[in-house]
């Protein structure tokens, strides 16, 4: 198995565990995250990111395969199953993950799934009849990121 190959399986049996510091531990300092909902995440953030979404989380149950990997490049399928907490609605979300590997970390990761499915989902009519929008997706976007900072700053790093 490809060394690469390896730390896309510890991240993702990390994460099925609920264990965001193994995850966190995957990332390069100078790494990149990007999704649906999350843009631009720089390291600090992208691990905090996980942190919270673990720690919030009260029925996140994930399975993941499709691994495959070389020197520079991998790629995963993974499936979440929780309730989203604004709505209370259940949402299973199928993701295809992109990474970009140096050094045996992670510097670029970039997960997509259809964010109408999503937001039809989670958002019952209201996200069926604006999920395929712009709007919607930079609100939800914008309380994303909202919601990180706020919890950034009441869970400072203790470095």
């Amino acid at each position: 198995m490809h060394k690469n190959e390896e730390l896309i399986h510890r991240f993702y049996k990390a994460f099925q565990v609920k264990d965001y510091k193994t995850m966190q531990q995957c990332y390069s300092d100078q790494s990149l995250f990007n999704d649906e909902v999350f843009a631009d995440l720089d390291a600090r953030k992208v691990r905090k990111m996980w942190e919270m979404l673990i720690k919030r989380s009260t029925d996140l149950k994930i399975e993941y395969g499709n691994v495959q990997s070389e020197d520079n490049h991998g790629s995963a399928e993974w499936t979440a199953y929780y309730t989203f907490s604004q709505t209370g609605k259940k949402v299973t979300n199928k993701i295809k993950s992109s990474f970009e590997f140096e050094n045996g970390k992670i510097v670029k990761h970039t997960d997509r799934f259809p964010f109408y499915s999503w937001s039809s989902q989670a958002f019952g009519i209201t996200g069926r009849l604006l999920g395929w929008t712009s709007f919607l997706k930079n609100k939800v976007r914008k309380n994303a990121l909202h919601s990180l900072n706020r919890y950034i700053s009441k869970n400072p790093d203790l470095e």
